[in-house]
């Protein structure tokens, strides 16, 4: 029997396909979800609930359950951490938490990345344990962008490189070489609910569509736990704010339910497309 995989899971669909994905492959998997972030939808995997701050249980489950890969997966919000409950594992590494964090959320996720690996585990991306999830490159769906809405695409791109640098957020909205929005730590959906209440003037509208939204990677992040997520409710929202399109890095973003997507995109009028890696880097 192989080992199954160890999937840290948070809220959302990514840890969900993942769990999907390694059990239809025969690896099978070993669930932690953790606690207040916890998906019912997880509920009847093998596994269990643990605290955020219970590091050594984390530890003693994964190696019970003979995990060597493990993935970290699903939206977990940053705690308060003097309110966190902690194993004596937790307690020993939490200065260094304190003083990683101060740095940004990619340094925090590296001081964890580090943790689990010292322990034995080989730390996987979520692209990794499900490769189909990757965003390819070209047009994905829709009708190919115009040149002006290119160029905002390539603005877009900019931006969210310069702002992903600073460890602020991974995604852009571009509208007529005009920056309306830049993800910080309130998420993509609520970054675009605010562009949908944005002027009609400065902003497309779902009968004269203008403008995109651009996610992926922070230059600095630890790409093995945050790599830039998109789904159906990310076409939803787009199409709410009346933009015309969505910009992803190929290779660099994860596309949850593509087919899903497409048709979302598709029957809202939306292109979906997977620009380069070097868009907007001056490469």
């Amino acid at each position: 029997m192989p080992a199954p995989l160890g999937l840290i899971a948070g809220l959302g669909d990514l840890p969900v396909a993942i769990a999907e994905n390694a059990v239809a492959t025969g690896q099978g998997v070993h669930v932690l979800r953790l606690k207040g972030f916890e998906d019912p939808r997880l509920a009847h995997y093998p596994g269990s609930v643990v605290g955020l701050g219970e590091v050594g249980a984390v530890i003693s489950r994964l190696r019970e359950a003979g995990c060597r890969d493990l993935v970290f997966a699903g939206i977990v919000r940053r705690p308060n951490f003097s309110d966190l409950k902690l194993d004596l594992k937790g307690a020993a590494l939490l200065p260094k938490v304190l003083s990683e964090a101060r740095k940004g959320d990619d340094a925090l996720l590296r001081v964890l990345v580090n943790e689990f690996e010292k322990s034995g585990f080989n730390v996987i991306g979520s692209e990794q344990a499900h490769a189909s999830l990757l965003a390819p490159a070209g047009l994905i769906a829709g009708v190919a962008p115009s040149g002006s809405l290119l160029a905002d695409l390539e603005v877009a791109a900019r931006v969210a490189a310069a702002s992903g640098a600073l460890d602020i957020g991974q995604a852009c909205v571009v509208c007529d070489g005009l920056v309306l929005a830049v993800e910080a730590q309130e998420g993509t959906d609520e970054m675009l609910r605010r562009c949908a209440a944005l002027p009609e003037t400065i902003r497309g509208t779902p009968e004269a569509r203008r403008g995109v939204l651009v996610k992926r990677p922070k230059p600095v992040q630890e790409r093995r736990i945050d790599l830039p997520t998109t789904g159906v409710s990310t076409v939803d929202l787009a199409a709410a704010a009346g933009l015309a399109g969505i910009g992803v890095e190929a290779g660099g973003a994860l596309m949850l339910n593509r087919p899903a997507m497409i048709q979302s995109a598709e029957s809202h009028g939306l292109f979906l497309y997977g620009f380069s890696p070097d868009l907007g880097l001056g490469v």
